[in-house]
């Protein structure tokens, strides 16, 4: 039987799941740029936001950084997110950020699935990820994600756009949000363009940790 298909993300509380973007991804990691203000402003910004799971356990241990970490709610979340995930789907624009800042072995052992307008081989890396290039839309990404995930499920990884890409053409089933107590003001908001009137959200559980509050939804179709 097939797995669920499920995104989960970090947001600020007024909604945005990225800062206000710099102008490109090279902006961000060019050497020449790392004492610009808008690029340290983005990274900081970037940084408070993900604050719930960088001292996590689980993260601490899937990017090789050693022992340690903190236990407890957040860190049972994130541990459980990962285990759940047979296949991540992913946009272009997230593969090209994140071909920058991961590690070698990448964070996600599993088949990951690239939604992009420019073909390219496949990219494996150590660890048992390995990035396929879609360039036929979501479905057909959904289609191999779905093959390769078996009876675990699919993660819509991101970005915003894409996730809403999902959201609104009916194909996710389930999310949660961490929200974060930050304030951006600007940047990606999470459900900015959303298809209100064919999405309904049935609440399955709320899980406060010490700094971010987990909120879990099923989606339905109005």
């Amino acid at each position: 039987m097939a797995g669920k298909v499920f995104f989960s993300v970090s947001m600020s509380l007024d909604g945005y799941v990225a800062p206000e973007p710099v102008t490109t991804v090279d902006d961000i990691f060019a050497a020449e740029n790392r004492d610009d203000p808008e690029v340290r402003r983005w990274m900081g910004q970037w940084t408070e936001l993900q604050q719930w799971i960088l001292p996590l356990r689980f993260f601490r241990e899937n990017l090789k950084f050693g022992p340690g970490g903190e236990e407890g709610v957040a860190d049972d979340i994130a541990r459980a997110t990962f285990e759940r995930t047979g296949a991540s789907v992913m946009g272009r624009r997230m593969f090209d950020l994140g071909e920058r800042s991961w590690p070698e072995e990448a964070p996600f052992h599993t088949p990951v699935f690239v939604v992009t307008h420019h073909g390219r081989d496949p990219w494996e890396r150590p660890g048992g990820t390995t990035f396929h290039f879609v360039t036929d839309g979501i479905e057909a990404a959904l289609a191999r994600a779905r093959e390769a995930a078996g009876d675990r499920d699919v993660r819509i990884a991101g970005g915003g756009t894409t996730i809403l890409r999902y959201v609104n053409a009916g194909l996710v089933d389930e999310f949660t949000v961490a929200v974060s107590p930050v304030l951006f003001g600007a940047g990606t908001r999470l459900f900015d363009g959303v298809d209100a009137s064919r999405v309904a959200l049935e609440p399955i559980r709320s899980e406060p940790s010490s700094r971010a509050t987990h909120l879990t939804y099923a989606v339905h179709r109005r």
